[in-house]
């Protein structure tokens, strides 16, 4: 190598002088993120044509359907989505004749929400299709990565809850 003036020297750094890179395409959080938003918004087409919902409004119905009854701050907790997206969301569905609210008589502040009848025979209309894709994701895998799949999802979880609970 020259030191000449001019010339293409390359330096590089020592080893331990050299920063980490984070290659955003290969970090597990932002491919889990990626793949969950991915297929939301593949998913999202069906309902979204045939009755003009978003993906937070799918959410909050499927969940009311699946449980009958709940509060938002249930909703929130069981979907993982933040407090106002739910909000939004319930008072679009509402606005929508697709969801009612009943307060609580023992404390007004809590409301506990519901399908309509409309909203559960939209929910009820969008069920086999929301089956069937879950189906069609599910044919890319063999039986034994379908398994070890559920055990990667159930340690993950667990290791996020834990890493989550201990300050990091």
């Amino acid at each position: 190598m020259s030191d000449e003036p001019g010339s293409t020297t390359l330096q590089t750094k020592p080893a331990q002088e050299q920063k980490p890179v984070l290659k955003l395409s290969r970090f597990l959080p932002y491919q889990l993120n990626h793949l969950a938003e991915t297929v939301s918004r593949s998913f999202s087409r069906i309902y979204a044509e045939k009755y003009g919902i978003g993906i937070p409004e799918w959410r909050v119905v499927a969940t009311l359907g699946e449980y009958k009854a709940l509060t938002a701050r249930d909703i929130s907790r069981s979907t993982s989505m933040h407090k106002t997206k739910v909000s939004r969301a319930v008072a679009a569905l509402e606005k929508r004749g697709l969801i009612v609210r009943d307060r609580n008589p023992d404390d007004q502040r809590e409301q506990t929400l519901k399908l309509s009848p409309k909203g559960s025979r939209m929910y009820q209309d969008i069920v086999p299709d929301a089956l069937a894709y879950s189906a069609e994701l599910q044919d890319a895998l063999t039986e034994e990565q379908k398994a070890l799949l559920d055990d990667i999802f159930e340690r993950l979880h667990k290791a996020a809850r834990s890493l989550g609970s201990d300050g990091h």
